[in-house]
């Protein structure tokens, strides 16, 4: 057997999946104290809107998401499908309806098929399992445009922390289009569990920009099965952000028609909050990401990206680099432009790309990721539902 990758290296936690055609159901199973972070586009999907209000008690037993169908834009009938949703997992895995966590991704506008879901739930139910295969079940049963699935894990002296997640367009700092299933065995409090949760999100996944649309299901849910016992609450935080930035960089990466991941680091802003915003800002620009997609070093427009940001900025004191893991080349010193850019163009030619900007400012600092704007964006955008 392989060893885990993601949620199965959590004790107490079972998966399962199926993917046929566009349509495809995924069971997570585990009992815990729960958190969860939802989109904040006011068209939200149903099962955000049923969620929101369950995620209160602050308890799942477990989590059902179907691929396909995002039940979003469906009015009352909406809501009582994602209900439906809840009592068919309830149903097969002999829980409270009210205890498992529901949520959907896929077209919007349409009307979930409860039938196959029903169908589906019935066939994967006894595949339920504490493996790796699983868990790759699972995550791949939620993907839509996705080309890869992603996972992380991180391990700490005394607990571990495991998700899987996806998306790859309509990803904006709201959350992304995504979905992101997060599970430890560490005791943690629901308080504490939802405030962590609610600062790892705001530096991982709200800071990833594909295209910059907001979805109506974006959701990350987190629990925690307390079988390893108390844990430092400043290392839980640590960890639990440093796995959703793997997640989240996964997710840039995979950016719909992406041939190219773009980190932003932004330094020496006045605050945190400036500095995450120039990088948001920057990271969903179209002029920026069309450049790195042309390999074209045209840093003028990082900085004008910068200064529409609302952040506080000086160009005549701003440092700019282009890079790639083999190359560092900088295009600005302290407003000073550099004559040559042969060095940032051949930067721009890998598929990890580093943009940094200097604010000469403060002493605070924020990073985003996203990707490159291609052709192959447009072509699967322009036939989503058809």
């Amino acid at each position: 057997m392989h060893k885990m990758q993601s949620i199965c290296a959590v004790e107490g936690v079972k998966a399962a999946g199926i993917k046929e055609g566009k349509f495809g159901l995924a069971l997570i199973q585990a009992e815990g104290t729960a958190a969860a972070a939802f989109t904040t586009n006011k068209a939200c999907a149903a099962p955000i809107i049923l969620m929101r209000e369950r995620m209160r008690k602050g308890y799942l037993t477990a989590t059902i998401t179907n691929s396909g169908c995002a039940n979003a834009l469906t009015g009352r009938q909406g809501i009582s499908d994602a209900m439906e949703m809840a009592a068919i997992a309830g149903e097969f895995l002999g829980v409270e309806p009210e205890t498992v966590g529901v949520a959907s991704t896929g077209v919007i506008s349409r009307y979930l098929n409860l039938p196959l879901i029903r169908d589906q739930c019935s066939r994967i139910v006894p595949a339920l399992a504490h493996t790796n295969d699983a868990e790759i079940a699972a995550a791949r049963a939620i993907m839509t445009t996705d080309l890869t699935e992603k996972h992380a894990l991180v391990e700490r002296d005394g607990f571990v922390i495991g998700g899987i997640c996806k998306g790859s367009g309509m990803i904006a700092p709201n959350m992304g289009t995504m979905l992101g299933y997060v599970y430890t065995d560490a005791e943690i409090g629901q308080q504490d569990l939802q405030d962590a949760l609610k600062s790892a999100v705001r530096r991982s996944f709200n800071r990833v920009v594909v295209d910059g649309d907001t979805s109506t299901n974006d959701a990350v849910f987190l629990t925690a099965t307390g079988a390893a016992g108390k844990v430092p609450m400043d290392e839980f935080s640590s960890a639990l952000e440093e796995r959703c930035i793997i997640l989240g960089k996964q997710i840039a990466k995979d950016g719909e028609g992406a041939t190219k991941m773009i980190e932003i680091l932004v330094r020496n802003a006045l605050t945190e909050d400036e500095a995450d915003l120039v990088a948001r800002t920057i990271a969903g620009s179209p002029l920026v990401k069309t450049a790195v997609y042309g390999e074209d070093p045209n840093w003028g427009r990082i900085v004008a990206a910068a200064g529409r940001s609302g952040a506080e900025i000086d160009p005549d004191i701003i440092s700019c680099w282009i890079s790639n893991p083999f190359i560092r080349a900088q295009v600005c010193d302290r407003g000073v432009i550099s004559a040559d850019l042969s060095d940032a163009k051949a930067a721009l030619s890998g598929d990890e790309i580093r943009i940094e900007l200097d604010l000469g400012l403060g002493k605070e600092q924020a990073t985003a990721w996203g990707c490159d704007l291609t052709e192959k964006y447009v072509e699967i955008n322009g036939k989503y539902t058809t």
